[in-house]
């Protein structure tokens, strides 16, 4: 806050004053006041009605309110919000009337009712609004009285009307982002101006820029970082530098990524030895380009991941280092950091070790390409694949046995293979969703993750065992009462779902997972078993991964995509310097603590803006398929209806009114019973629907259920 601005804000918690009377009280420039006064309206430091000013909700301070408890605003409904609390203690419910105004991720503080409605439950007020959050994505509708209003995303029937001034030629159903530039002590009280106009929320390319707007994603790169990145225009690896390195040129090394990847972290090498195998895992080593304390650095660590949505990437670093100098390219001479790994005959690890080298993959590998080479089909003519890949064929059944034996040995320990039923979006041209199909994975996809695996675990037990800051990979237990309750949701679907202790091993959670698979009762049971975990997350500390069953797991293979592997690197790197566990530690256990931090937010951050946006995409393609009838597996049940899912992964949901012609009945979570006809349905079960509603801007789709 500048000088100015502190004198305004002292001037008007005297009394609201005008601005002739701001002027007047402060002797200053009539067009600085004004600036000044403009932008304290929009941060909610100041606000206005009625031509005076006043300090505004965001400064507000109920001084007499104890044990208030700093929380975030996560949710806002009409009638009601949640506030999620800082210390992670969970969620509160604040009822619409004492919500005073608050808006999605403002920094707030809450008091407790002393008799919450739901005995047990936590319930409050918010007192005061410390941090505001005025930028918002929405769209544009009719206030009650009809006019011009703008609905924020994800906050249904909240709507304020928007200021003359930067809405002209706004229509309805656009999609544009905003600034709450007035606030009340209530939501019908805000005022907002337009200052991002994004196109029809009818298109989801439209819908997607909006919410990028609203969750402050940068999509451009600062001049400085850009600056830095010109330096690798069309650059070539230093010769200086690649022969102080392992030179591994004469290796067969290649990549396997699907066909559009343009960011190639990772590279592989097999040799078969008489008593085992030597693996190879190559990582483009981005550490070399992006140094401490440069601008790529800083803006890398902001960033923290790339975001892949559609057929889009919002990237971690500039397109100079992650297409160019550091993408694993086919042919290129490249700078890497390799791990090179002996496995025994059974595929175990026996030793490992990490090393700076330089490299040129022989071929760029294609997921589906190479399955066809590992399974072919019967007649099938594999003449162009085998002269592509002949630089690399011989490893390709070495690598095959390898996994099938790493697979055995992650079975054996209960590794978790949880079925996702991710979604693969096929666009048109104009960027428009023209079809959505299930992504399978074949066995190349899963030998790649496996033989990642063996390098993240190596990478992980260097840091841990020589005792140096790293940052881990982390996957804690589970809670105790969600898996209580899990157990519960399972043996009312007729499950052996009796686990010995409190939280169960990861061999009887494996073992559900298996006898489920490609039964109609996997997608409910391999979601509800993942929703009852822990989130996996970064830490400093050394906690293990209790999905994957390994004490050491960190992630080394895409430092060109996620910071923590950039990260380790450095860490890596100065470890193979011979830098001391005490200078590292002096070195480095802040920045572990601090990268493990914002890496953690800025993920979640991510896979919500990813999940959102394929969202937007599956009603848009269903959209296109109002009234066509399908038949689905019902996924999720609540007293409200059912979610009911499509074989290309769509949700819709079936209101329990055209389901039940009395008061439905929700037993256990896991079916719902009509008293007055006898029908049920239940998980597993499959639903024959009709697409009813695909709205967009939403990203929500609605069923009507077909009597059958």
């Amino acid at each position: 806050m500048t000088p100015l601005q502190k004198n305004i804000l002292n001037a008007v918690k005297r009394r609201p004053m005008t601005l002739r009377e701001l002027q007047n009280n402060l002797q200053v420039d009539n067009s600085r006041l004004r600036t000044s006064v403009s932008a304290m309206v929009a941060t909610g430091e100041l606000s206005m009605r009625n031509g005076t000013y006043a300090p505004g909700f965001a400064t507000y301070v109920n001084a007499n309110a104890p044990e208030t408890i700093p929380c975030t605003l996560v949710k806002l409904a009409a009638r009601f919000g949640f506030a999620s609390r800082d210390d992670g203690e969970g969620d509160i419910f604040i009822p619409g009337r004492a919500l005073h105004g608050a808006m999605p991720q403002d920094k707030i503080n809450v008091k407790l009712f002393d008799h919450p409605r739901v005995e047990g439950s936590s319930e409050g007020e918010v007192v005061e609004v410390t941090v505001p959050n005025n930028r918002f994505a929405g769209t544009v509708c009719l206030s009650e009285d009809g006019r011009l209003a703008v609905e924020p995303d994800g906050c249904r029937d909240v709507k304020f009307l928007l200021a003359k001034q930067g809405s002209e030629g706004v229509h309805l159903g656009d999609k544009v982002g905003f600034l709450i530039t007035h606030r009340g002590n209530r939501h019908s009280d805000h005022r907002a101006a337009v200052v991002e106009k994004f196109g029809s929320s009818d298109y989801a390319s439209e819908c997607a820029k909006a919410i990028l707007y609203g969750r402050n994603v940068r999509l451009e790169f600062p001049p400085e970082v850009l600056e830095e990145a010109h330096a690798y225009d069309d650059a070539s690896i230093d010769p200086t530098e690649a022969a102080k390195r392992l030179d591994l040129r004469g290796i067969p090394i290649f990549t396997i990524d699907s066909a559009e990847t343009k960011d190639i972290d990772d590279a592989i090498s097999l040799q078969k030895l008489d008593d085992g195998y030597e693996l190879g895992v190559h990582i483009a080593d981005v550490s070399h380009y992006v140094r401490p304390g440069s601008a790529l650095d800083e803006e890398a660590f902001e960033r923290a991941t790339s975001i892949y949505y559609a057929d889009k990437v919002i990237p971690m670093l500039p397109t100079q280092l992650s297409n160019g100098i550091c993408s694993l390219n086919e042919g290129e001479d490249r700078l890497a950091f390799s791990c090179l790994m002996r496995l025994d005959e059974n595929g175990e690890i026996r030793s490992y070790k990490f090393v700076k080298s330089v490299i040129c993959s022989r071929v760029k590998g294609v997921y589906k390409e190479i399955n066809a080479l590992l399974e072919p089909e019967e007649g099938a003519d594999l003449t162009d694949l085998q002269t592509k890949y002949a630089a690399v064929l011989d490893q390709l059944p070495t690598m095959d046995e390898l996994y099938r034996k790493r697979l055995v040995l992650r079975k054996a320990r209960g590794g978790m293979d949880i079925e996702s039923n991710e979604a693969k979006l096929v666009m048109d041209e104009n960027g428009r969703c023209v079809d959505i199909v299930k992504r399978d994975r074949g066995t190349s996809e899963c030998m790649i993750e496996e033989f990642m695996l063996l390098a993240n675990q190596c990478a992980a037990n260097a840091g841990r065992t020589n005792k140096v800051p790293f940052v881990y990979r982390v996957h804690e237990a589970p809670d105790a009462e969600k898996m209580e309750k899990l157990s519960a949701t399972l043996l009312a679907c007729g499950l052996n779902a009796k686990f010995k202790n409190p939280i169960p091993t990861q061999l009887e959670l494996a073992a559900l997972l298996d006898e489920t698979r490609d039964q109609p009762i996997q997608i409910p049971v391999h979601t509800g078993i993942l929703r009852s975990m822990q989130k996996a997350r970064y830490a400093p500390q050394p906690l293990g991964h209790y999905g994957l069953v390994l004490a050491d797991y960190a992630h080394f293979t895409s430092p060109i995509r996620r910071y923590p592997d950039l990260a380790i690197h450095r860490i890596l790197s100065e470890m193979l310097t011979g830098a001391s566990a005490s200078q590292l530690q002096k070195d480095f256990n802040e920045f572990a603590q601090q990268a493990s931090e914002k890496s953690s937010k800025q993920e979640v951050a991510a896979v919500r803006i990813e999940r959102d946006v394929e969202d937007l995409y599956k009603a848009e393609y269903m959209h296109g398929h109002l009234g066509e009838v399908y038949t689905g597996t019902v996924a999720g049940i609540t007293p409200r209806g059912v979610f009911v899912e499509l074989d290309n992964t769509v949700e819709g949901f079936v209101p329990a009114a055209q389901l039940c012609k009395g008061e439905p009945q929700v037993i256990d979570g896991v079916s719902m019973l009509d008293p007055l006809t006898g029908k049920s349905w239940m998980l597993g079960s499959s639903m024959k629907i009709q697409v009813a509603a695909a709205d967009v801007a939403l990203g929500r789709i609605d069923f009507e259920y077909m009597v059958e």
